[in-house]
């Protein structure tokens, strides 16, 4: 990683991948099976979201200095620390968009496209908010993997009645954040997913893992040649199916796998620049399966 130390980038990444994934977990105070488990959900401080877009949206070679004032901002390290007590509470964030579904469900208007996936697809939404314009709404959450997904699938898509889903997940399955998985787990949480969105009429684009030669937060993973495997097997399994798939992979990838540096500023989330490339793709796809 260019520029960053592997504390430095460790340190950040915990933070961030907590605290954006669990801003709205389920607090103690619910107990057992209740008909709201939900907590009114934390409010990331400005100076996060505002630190968060400098470092990884702006298109900018990120110095280690600023992953440490991020880091160690009191406001941004009381919001990590309250997040953390709620995340055993709610592993797939299920109540991270509970209220926001329950406002789309009581306007009678379904959205044509859900965005379902990780930092990828929550980040998106800060670099090009333009795209979603409640038409096209966003479902990504940080830290997440296909199982979490999978969990929060029929909250987070099928009950909201969209037109098409798209699903953008895997590069925290290829770094183990819920623990040791297996590609073939991936494969299994990618084909359950389909398989719900077919079975309520709902069609689905497929988008590849997006390029990563190193993970800041896992950095003894070597990602590239799973990433690589798992888009084949993805490719593969869509044209079986006769789904949409969309080869971020290919247009953001360098020559090893890594995500190019101009499109992306911590080597795995893209930047204004990558995010670009990647709304151009989408739109191309959407149009074509109107």
């Amino acid at each position: 990683m260019r520029l960053i130390s592997r504390e430095m980038t460790s340190t950040l990444w915990t933070g961030v991948l907590l605290s954006t994934a669990l801003c709205s977990h389920a607090a103690a105070a619910a107990v057992g099976m209740v008909e709201q488990p939900c907590p009114t959900p934390l409010a990331a401080p400005a100076v996060f979201r505002e630190q968060l877009a400098a470092l990884l949206i702006e298109p900018h070679a990120v110095a280690p200095a600023q992953f440490a004032a991020f880091a160690n901002n009191p406001q941004v390290k009381e919001f990590n620390e309250a997040n953390q007590r709620r995340a055993a509470q709610d592993w797939p964030a299920l109540c991270r968009y509970r209220e926001s579904n329950a406002a789309v469900l009581a306007s009678h208007v379904a959205p044509r496209v859900v965005l379902m996936g990780d930092s990828i697809t929550e980040f998106w939404e800060v670099a090009d908010p333009a795209l979603f314009d409640g038409k096209l709404i966003n479902r990504g959450i940080s830290g997440q993997t296909t199982a979490q997904m999978l969990l929060r699938f029929r909250a987070d898509v099928v009950a909201l009645r969209p037109k098409v889903v798209h699903v953008l997940g895997g590069t925290n399955d290829v770094a183990g954040n819920g623990g040791p998985t297996s590609p073939q787990d991936f494969r299994n949480n990618i084909m359950s997913m389909v398989e719900l969105a077919q079975a309520n009429g709902i069609s689905v684009i497929l988008g590849s893992v997006p390029p990563a030669a190193a993970f800041p937060w896992r950095p003894e993973v070597k990602p590239a040649p799973l990433i690589k495997a798992l888009n084949v097997w993805m490719h593969d399994y869509a044209v079986s199916k006769g789904l949409r798939f969309i080869d971020y992979h290919k247009e953001l990838a360098g020559a090893g796998g890594e995500l190019k540096p101009d499109l992306g500023n911590d080597g795995v989330h893209p930047n204004r620049k990558g995010y670009r490339i990647m709304r151009r793709l989408l739109e191309q796809e959407l149009a074509a399966s109107r």
